[in-house]
This record gives C-alpha cells, sequence and structure tokens, in this order.
C-alpha cells in the first residue's frame, strides 16, 4: 500500500529549489521590495501569458476581486450575480465592497454557472455578473457575455483556479471586463505566499485598478475612491516570474493525471470530471462525485489515500453570510454537489505510481461497495 498525499507542496519547491533562491536572491539584492522591477516584469508576463493588455499585481486573490468589483463601478447595494459553489472569497469579496451577492445554480456537469438561470435573478439594482471558472475549466461564456450585454452588466471572471484554462481558445479573464487571479501556494501558478492580479484590456480599469491598490493616491481622476493597500511584493513576483516559465509544461501534466484517472477509474461507477466541448480544462482540482461520502473518504485513507472536499457547504450557508446573499433558495443542484463532491489527488510533482494507487484504492473501495457509487 502506498501513501499518498493530497498535495505534496514542498516536490515543487525541492525540483525549483536553486531558480528560486536565485530569483530572491536578485531581489534582496536590489534593495526593492514593493513596486518595484520584478513585479512590473512579471506584471507584463502574466499578461502576454493571458493575451490581455495589462495586468495590474494585488497582494491576494481576494483583493483581485474586490479591487475588480470597484474599478467597474460597483456600488454598495448594487447586486452581483454569482455562484454558491465556490471558495467563500467570492461572496466575501462582493459583501466587502458592501454590495449583494445573487446566487444561481450551476451546470449539473460543468459545475460552473449554468446561464439558463441568470433571467430569474436579474433586477434593476443588478450591476455586474460574476462567474467562477471551477476547477480549472471555464464557465460557458458565450451565453452569460451575451446575456451581460442585453442587459448593460459588467462581468467580472474569477479565475483563482483558472490559470492557462480557455474557453473556445479564449483565455480565462480575457472575455469580460476584468479577469481576478489568486497565486495562492496550491494554485496551478503559486506564490511562496499570498498574491494576486487582475488582468483587464479596459486602459480606464487598468488606471483605477493602479489607483485602487495603493490608497487611491496614484491618479488625478476624482472618480477615483479611497483605495486600500494591496500591493504584490517584489519576492512573490520574482517567484511567480520564474513559476510563470513552468506553467504549460504543469498544466500538460495536470491533464495527463486527469486522463490516467478517468480510463483508470472508468468502469467504477464513480461520476467523474467532464470537460466541456470547446472548453480547455487546467484541472486544478480532480473532482468525483458519491454520495455516501463520508463512508467513500473513510475507505481511501484506510488505504492511505488523502482526499479533500472543495467544497462542503454552499457560500450562502456559511454562518458569516447569513442574510447577506440572495437566491440561495432555489439551488438544486448546488445543494447535492456540497454533499456529494470528493478532490483526489493531483498535481504536477504526482508519479504515474501515486495515481495508480489511488485508482487501486477508489476501485477497491466501491467494490466493498460504497453505496453512493453510481
Amino acid at each position: 500500500m502506498r501513501d499518498v498525499l493530497f498535495l505534496d507542496l514542498s516536490r515543487n519547491v525541492h525540483a525549483m529549489e536553486r531558480e528560486l533562491q536565485a530569483a530572491l536572491a536578485e531581489v534582496i539584492a536590489s534593495g526593492r521590495f514593493i513596486l518595484g522591477e520584478q513585479g512590473q516584469r512579471f506584471e507584463q508576463a502574466f499578461a502576454t501569458f493571458c493575451q490581455a493588455a495589462w495586468g495590474i499585481g494585488v497582494a491576494s486573490g481576494t483583493d483581485a476581486l474586490r479591487l475588480a468589483l470597484l474599478a467597474c463601478e460597483v456600488a454598495p447595494g448594487d447586486e452581483v450575480l454569482t455562484v454558491a459553489h465556490t471558495a467563500v472569497a467570492t461572496i466575501a469579496a462582493i459583501c466587502s465592497i458592501g454590495a449583494v451577492p445573487v446566487v444561481v445554480d450551476v451546470d449539473p456537469v460543468t459545475f460552473t454557472m449554468d446561464p439558463q438561470h441568470l433571467a430569474s435573478r436579474v433586477t434593476p439594482r443588478t450591476k455586474a455578473i460574476l462567474p467562477v471558472h471551477l476547477y480549472g475549466q471555464c464557465a460557458d461564456m458565450s451565453p452569460i457575455l451575451a446575456f451581460a450585454h442585453s442587459h448593460g452588466l459588467r462581468l467580472i471572471e474569477d479565475c483563482a483556479q483558472a490559470h492557462g484554462a480557455r474557453d473556445h481558445g479564449r483565455v480565462a479573464g480575457t472575455m469580460g471586463d476584468a479577469g481576478c487571479y489568486s497565486f495562492y501556494p496550491t494554485k496551478n501558478l503559486g506564490a511562496l505566499g499570498d498574491a494576486g492580479m487582475v488582468i483587464t484590456n479596459e486602459a480606464g480599469i487598468a488606471e483605477r485598478l493602479r489607483a485602487l491598490r495603493i490608497y487611491g493616491q496614484t491618479t488625478q481622476d476624482p472618480s477615483i475612491p479611497r483605495g486600500y493597500n494591496s500591493r504584490l511584493d517584489e519576492l512573490q513576483a520574482a517567484v511567480l516570474l520564474r513559476k510563470l516559465g513552468h506553467l504549460e509544461t504543469w498544466n500538460a501534466r495536470r491533464r495527463a493525471i486527469a486522463r490516467r484517472y478517468a480510463e483508470g477509474l472508468a468502469d467504477t461507477g464513480i461520476r467523474l470530471p467532464q470537460e466541456a466541448l470547446g472548453r480547455d480544462h487546467v484541472y486544478h482540482l480532480y473532482v468525483v462525485q458519491v454520495e455516501e461520502r463520508d463512508a467513500f473518504q473513510a475507505q481511501l485513507s484506510q488505504h492511505g489515500i488523502e482526499t479533500r472536499v472543495h467544497y462542503p457547504r454552499p457560500a450562502h450557508h456559511d454562518e458569516a453570510y447569513q442574510g447577506l446573499v440572495k437566491g440561495g433558495g432555489d439551488l438544486p443542484v448546488t445543494e447535492r454537489l456540497a454533499a456529494e463532491v470528493v478532490s483526489l489527488p493531483l498535481y504536477p510533482e504526482l508519479e504515474d505510481r501515486d495515481v495508480d494507487a489511488v485508482i487501486h484504492a477508489v476501485s477497491a473501495s466501491v467494490r466493498r461497495p460504497v453505496h453512493g457509487a453510481r
């Protein structure tokens, strides 16, 4: 029996140790630690990678969402259409500026925003749509974009799990007004701490973001509200700049592991993730569905396989946001997913023998059987 951790970030750090040490040493020698050359280089490099005009580095993915909303002039009391099957940061960012999250249900196959439910949630107070590109797959952007344009709404993409993902050739974050990335260490492109970025093709949004991240003091535009302290530091920028050169290779490895899982688990009856036609999935997470989740996870644990649940509670059920989220009473797919999803280990440094150990453990657990396998 081979133990497999859900995620082992030390493997990535050890593989890049010399490269990362050199990057950090360069910053230390420069004596410039905030808003310097490394940040500028990474902003340009990541924007180019995403095929966007501008990248504005900020302190975290949550700040990327919050500042993007403000740069798109979402104000207190405005409503933002989004989803509840997401990390709580999506909801937290909307609430942090006094706006109101209005949640719609998700597609049962891709787990991303279901465009057919938008019409039932839009009101005269709706100002923006915030779809989440979940688990490494873009939301169905064409109908979402069409709906946003027909209703005069801003569209801000949550790309925290979608570095390099595409929808019919369009890179995540470039289809709406702004795209918001997290570089939390667990992401496909992860820093050695917190970091984030907003990409955009609108010069006005880029200008407002640069002001908002540093107290609103870098522009003479009187419409800029008071800003925040949310800057991507030079150490993290240097790390991310070096890691960016490996991202395509890492994403290719993630896709290869996903294919190995799909082949090895095809006959288990477990519901596996599906890649929608025209969407390039980068498998930030590999999420399966079982009804008897606790028993399934316990059996895998007995085989030495560590798993996680993303996410066990829809955001509107979080105690901190009770009464702040609208639309949570009619989300059958969201509620089912919260009870059934399980994330299996998947990261680029995972060896084939690790993947095979997971496949063997899942197959053995289903044969016992797990009542939820179907």
